[in-house]
């Protein structure tokens, strides 16, 4: 089961009328609801969100304090984005970079390796203003997987190729690497994108399996190895980097990223570029009153076969966030019938929804967005990172299993007020 984690309390407001009517609950009440706005005007000044995961697995004691300065500068160079007035696609793809370049996460530079040997990527980005979508999987020899799928995104945002084909979304293998070479991205050695921790992480794999193929091949005992390679060595591989971003404008983006399972068969495409299963952002529109964008880690099987992404995006449309995301968790995911035979159900996800709000009269001193962010997990462990572009510095922590925690802030127009609202 999933426990439930309140971090909210009462939202500070920014306003003396709205401070002598403080809301008592911290769930229900903390958040204003939706109003429109009577003049359709561009907020001016800074403003935005991202919310980062170095993955849902087991994460050591020394691994977890790398996590955590990962997540910041991640969190720290996407907010960079923004400021510079750069929209949520642009920063949470920037974001990603930073965590793709860390040794120490499974995406990009330092990622798990194959039953070859080989490094093989995945990744995808959303941009939930066009609903466009771009990935590529099993990608080798490229630094920055989601660079590919970015650079994917925006050229299918251009329209038809000539004589009037549709370009491609989401792209594999050597065809993948070719296309992103011809379309500026540099190539990189994979031998210059293994590192001494995927490495020996590779070769202590390898005299596993060695062994196992040694030992008796009885039901029992296969059983027992299994469940004894998931305990030791399965959780721990599952580090899928994410994020989700918001810009000041209430556009959503999402992105992940992943070297996908320890010892896979080459060629294995997991969540991290599937449609749907590794990451989804969706602006409000007629149909949805809030924005939402969610990044996912975990075991790629479970998370392509549940589409846990749209999913989780798809509740956050309920006005309890958490009891939302709670359900889904539970009956979409750890429940599922279509999981029911998996002795274990390995996954995490963060979400992010907005929504714009102004005052009763509105002025020109108050205009901003409602954010609040959101993350859950089965695994032993998940490291995240959060900021907004109003703070001097990013936050990151680890987080223990089977919880969900939550918390709203306010993202503002205008400097002179641009200061977040906690609880």
């Amino acid at each position: 089961m999933i426990g439930l984690t309140n971090y909210a309390g009462v939202m500070e407001s920014l306003m003396n009328s709205a401070e002598e009517k403080q809301p008592s609950s911290p769930l229900t009440n903390s958040w204003a609801k939706k109003q429109e706005s009577s003049k359709s005007q561009k907020p001016n000044g800074v403003g935005g969100f991202v919310l980062v995961h170095a993955g849902a697995g087991y994460h050591s004691e020394s691994k977890a304090k790398e996590y955590k300065h990962v997540c910041k500068r991640a969190c720290q160079r996407a907010v960079d984005q923004l400021k510079a007035g750069a929209l949520a696609v642009e920063a949470v793809a920037a974001a990603l970079v930073e965590l793709e370049d860390s040794p120490f996460t499974n995406a990009g530079m330092g990622s798990n390796l194959n039953l070859s040997g080989e490094i093989e990527c995945d990744a995808s980005i959303m941009d939930g203003k066009s609903l466009h979508f771009g990935a590529v999987g099993a990608l080798s020899g490229i630094r920055n997987p989601v660079m590919v799928a970015n650079r994917l995104l925006s050229e299918a945002q251009k329209g038809k190729l000539s004589a009037g084909r549709i370009p491609p979304c989401f792209l594999v293998g050597r065809g993948a690497h070719d296309w992103a070479v011809s379309h500026g991205i540099p190539p990189c050695p994979s031998d210059k994108m293994a590192t001494k921790f995927s490495l020996s992480a590779y070769k202590r794999n390898k005299r596993k399996m060695e062994l196992a193929e040694k030992m008796d091949t009885g039901h029992n005992q296969t059983k027992k190895r299994r469940q004894s390679s998931e305990n030791g060595n399965g959780s721990g591989c599952l580090d899928t980097v994410g994020a989700v971003v918001v810009d000041l404008e209430g556009n959503v983006a999402a992105a992940v990223s992943s070297g996908g399972l320890a010892m896979k068969h080459p060629g294995r495409v997991g969540q991290a570029a599937h449609y749907g299963c590794g990451c989804w952002a969706e602006n409000a529109c007629n149909m949805n009153s809030y924005s939402t964008a969610v990044s996912t880690s975990g075991c790629g099987e479970h998370l392509i076969r549940t589409m846990l992404a749209r999913e989780c995006s798809a509740a956050m449309q309920s006005e309890d966030a958490h009891q939302a995301l709670l359900e889904a968790m539970q009956n979409k995911f750890i429940s599922s019938p279509i999981l029911a035979s998996e002795d274990r159900v390995l996954g995490g996800v963060i979400v992010l929804r907005c929504c714009r709000c102004v005052e009763a009269q509105p002025s020109q001193n108050f205009q901003g967005i409602l954010v609040e962010f959101l993350w859950s997990h089965t695994t032993e462990s998940m490291c995240v990172g959060y900021m907004s572009a109003q703070d001097s510095k990013a936050k990151a922590q680890e987080v223990p299993p089977a919880c969900l925690y939550g918390r709203p802030v306010m993202i503002l127009a205008n400097r002179q007020e641009a200061e977040e609202n906690r609880l």
